[in-house]
């Protein structure tokens, strides 16, 4: 048996016995990338290690520890307050500022896993404290990332577009950018429907009441629209509003310092969420206590085996060989939509920006003969190796899996791991009849 085949029917094996019984997949995957990659692709341990990514492991650790210290000192809360406050109390408005905010950001140069790493810690708050659907409540700052994520100014557009142009093909910028908003922007609407934002559209948080001797009561009364407060949610409670304390608004700037660090500066968010962490921590270190403890360290292993068992996939030759056998078919709408799921699997495990630069040149062969349009399956190629970022795989969707409560963790995982198979399933193929059947330039 080749290695090709070999490590694709342990990818599926992987999957099953992880499905079936109660087992982490991250170690099961360790365990077969070694065994695998040693006995039939001959790697050597280091090799295999070296697929290891060490980078989104050290994101994780940073941003859940970071963010398990800001929630214990209470300036998670705070933040809820403030910006249910700038809304109005409209709780349904409050996924869509995620999703605006999330685009903006990557429109303007921000990585989408930056921007995730910073916004879904507080949308999962948000989720918590107005009894918000956290798969949706991920899902829109993960889809609004990936709309604003091709733009001409962009990380993901000026390095897709630099592929284009190498290729000799010419260039359909705007059209990407544009393309991939409304493609997200869509699906984020359905998002929100399905997964009960028809139900917050009556909501509204108003302001905190006060006793009969006119002191704050914290919490927030969510009411239905011209009701009284719904008995079915919890208040959050938030902290008095007279001022915020020292380790708050140490936990505020330091917040500040990672957005403008991680973002204007490009400084690795993983290490730059350490260093603040533990300054926080060394600032008052007996109120932090437990918060290393709420490091999303299940997720951490899950995503790190399956991605270095990715490595072992990718070394066996077992993509470039499906890709360039799709690729030589003679029929160019078979072998493009076939392209688009290739992306997507691909990129649910693995680098989006890695698998648009393995997927672009394949395409070039047919799209030289003129009978697809170069914009529409660019766009097409982008969209369908980008929207399956919402993977628990993935950087973006371990974000917001680790990020959920230790309790929640393993439900929000398994909605994310389905919700992921769907968009691999149903992503590419509306891409494909949206944007290269009708023939876009």
């Amino acid at each position: 048996m080749s290695p090709q085949t070999t490590t694709i029917l342990g990818l599926v094996v992987m999957f099953v016995v992880a499905t079936v019984l109660p087992l982490n997949m991250g170690a099961l995957a360790l365990a077969m990338a070694f065994l695998i990659g040693t006995l039939s692709v001959g790697m050597t341990s280091a090799q295999i290690i070296a697929g290891f990514p060490g980078d989104l492991f050290v994101t994780l650790v940073g941003i859940t520890y970071l963010f398990a210290i800001a929630q214990k000192n209470g300036t998670v809360d705070w933040l809820i307050h403030m910006a249910v406050r700038a809304v109005g109390g409209r709780i349904a408005a409050i996924p869509w500022i995620m999703f605006a905010v999330a685009a903006a950001l990557t429109a303007v140069g921000a990585v989408s896993p930056a921007a995730c790493a910073i916004l879904a810690p507080v949308a999962l708050q948000f989720a918590r404290a107005y009894a918000i659907s956290p798969l949706m409540m991920g899902l829109l700052v993960i889809h609004g990332a990936q709309g604003g994520g091709f733009s001409p100014i962009s990380i993901y557009g000026g390095i897709t577009n630099q592929i284009v142009a190498r290729s000799g093909l010419p260039g359909h910028e705007t059209m990407l950018f544009l393309a991939s908003l409304g493609f997200n922007l869509v699906v984020s609407a359905g998002v929100f429907l399905a997964f009960g934002g028809r139900a917050l559209l009556g909501r509204r948080a108003t302001a905190p009441a006060t006793d009969g001797a006119g002191a704050a009561v914290t919490g927030l009364a969510i009411a239905g629209h011209g009701t009284s407060a719904d008995a079915s949610l919890t208040p959050p409670t938030h902290p008095q509003q007279g001022g915020l304390n020292l380790h708050q608004g140490a936990t505020l700037l330091g917040l500040a310092v990672l957005a403008i660090g991680g973002l204007a500066f490009g400084i690795n968010i993983g290490l730059l969420a350490v260093t603040v962490a533990v300054a926080l921590a060394l600032l008052d270190p007996n109120e932090q206590k437990g918060a290393v403890d709420k490091i999303g360290w299940s997720t951490i292993l899950l995503v790190g085996g399956v991605v270095t068992y990715v490595g072992v996939l990718q070394k066996s030759g077992a993509i470039d060989s499906v890709g360039q056998g799709v690729s030589g078919l003679g029929a160019p709408l078979l072998a493009a939509l076939l392209l688009c799921y290739i992306g997507g699997v691909v990129s649910a495990f693995a680098s989006s920006v890695g698998v648009l630069g393995a997927i672009i040149p394949l395409a070039v062969p047919f799209l030289q003969q003129g009978q697809i349009g170069v914009g529409g399956m660019i766009a097409s190629l982008a969209i369908s190796s980008t929207i399956v970022d919402v993977s628990p795989f993935s950087t973006n969707g371990a974000l917001v899996v680790a990020n959920a409560r230790p309790e929640e963790r393993e439900g929000v995982y398994r909605r994310f791991l389905v919700y992921s198979i769907l968009v691999v399933v149903a992503g590419p193929p509306l891409a494909w009849l949206v944007f290269i059947l009708p023939g876009w330039m």
